[in-house]
């Protein structure tokens, strides 16, 4: 009877002490319910510069910016911000990639082969003549060890580059006289940045660096006979219709053009992890987002352009792209053999070339040939 008594003592104050927990009658349980009621510390979000190479507002390569820009403060939910200064408004455009590396701004929008003359091997992640499409490139950069190599090369420079965006196939540019024979390229002055500038030079023609923003001025002075730009969307846009008549395909030149961010190595490092996975994120999405406006866009573009502006659609001769073609091959040999770097990257790219288009011959070429009843 008295073990019976005990284990009813020890029952009611079980009871008890369950009731004041239920209650809210313990101290301990107060001091929890204060803790967790207490407001958390605000966190004062990062705020990053993006400086770019283009005008400001320009169709897909400006605005690509901005959307860029948009995604990463949009999907962190204000954590980082990231502010869009136009070519021009903080720094020129041909200084974006010193200003992200010194840390003047925490990212850049641009496109890799501007920085050849600071980076060799840069321009080989925008574009290569007679090299990848969009799609090829693409794969080449996230499954082909593209990335890894573009990484290393800017490694030096304090800066980590991300893929923001793609043209696909270009126009092979606005010319102030037909271009009927290899004969017509002597002495011809161009504006055409990259590898395919070096090509046409060797092609005899003279090629001249500028910013997009003169080059409308520049060829309705006469400063230059033809530029490449980049297609129908953007170039109705810019007006060049206006300064040149004749318009040629196909892009030899560029024929998958990518668009690059790229970011100071430090400000990147310092971000929490979820940041970074949301700054590579975002870049991804603007990497597709790019090329499917382009897609959508360019043909109406280009019906513009002929129906109501007159513009006069030309394609280059079989012999001018067959020596445009011979010229670049010895283009991409030199230009390789004069820096380690930039051997090899071309030697992985030209690998990756070779395998897919043996892949696209049964593939992608032989579904638009039957599509166009060849």
């Amino acid at each position: 009877m008295q073990k019976l008594a005990n284990l009813s003592k020890l029952a009611l104050a079980g009871l008890f002490s369950l009731s004041l927990v239920a209650c809210g009658g313990s101290n301990e349980s107060k001091t929890n319910e204060t803790t967790q009621a207490a407001p958390a510390a605000k966190v004062e979000p990062i705020e990053w510069k993006m400086v770019t190479t283009w005008p400001k507002n320009f169709p897909a390569l400006g605005t690509g910016a901005e959307k860029l820009a948009t995604s990463i403060t949009e999907m962190s939910g204000g954590r980082l911000k990231v502010k869009v200064y136009a070519a021009g408004e903080l720094v020129p455009a041909l200084e974006a990639f010193d200003a992200v590396s010194r840390g003047t701004a925490q990212m850049g929008h641009a496109a890799a082969y501007y920085w050849k003359g600071k980076v060799p091997a840069a321009q080989f992640f925008t574009t290569t003549p007679f090299g990848l499409t969009a799609q090829e490139m693409n794969s080449w950069l996230y499954s082909g060890g593209g990335m890894e190599l573009w990484e290393e090369i800017y490694a030096p420079f304090n800066i980590v580059p991300m893929a923001a965006g793609n043209t696909g196939v270009q126009m092979g540019g606005w010319f102030n006289k037909e271009i009927n024979s290899v004969a017509d390229l002597d002495g011809l002055k161009m504006r055409m940045p990259g590898l395919g500038g070096e090509v046409i030079a060797k092609a005899g023609a003279t090629v001249v660096n500028m910013p997009g923003s003169e080059i409308f001025t520049a060829l309705q002075t006469g400063a230059i006979d033809a530029t490449e730009w980049v297609g129908p969307y953007n170039d109705l846009a810019f007006g060049i219709y206006k300064a040149a008549k004749y318009y040629y395909f196909p892009g030899w030149q560029e024929p998958g053009s990518a668009v690059e961010t790229f970011i100071n190595k430090d400000a990147f490092a310092a971000l929490p992890k979820d940041l970074q996975q949301i700054v590579r994120a975002a870049a991804r999405q603007a990497n597709a987002d790019m090329l499917d406006e382009f897609t959508a866009l360019n043909n109406s573009a280009l019906e513009t352009l002929v129906n109501e502006h007159h513009v006069q659609l030309k394609r280059f001769p079989n012999d001018v792209l067959a020596e445009l073609r011979t010229a670049s091959d010895k283009v991409m040999a030199e230009v390789a053999a004069n820096d380690p770097a930039s051997q090899k990257v071309y030697d992985s790219m030209k690998a990756f070339k070779e395998k897919v288009m043996k892949w696209h011959e049964i593939s992608e070429r032989a579904f638009i040939n039957a599509r166009a009843g060849e």
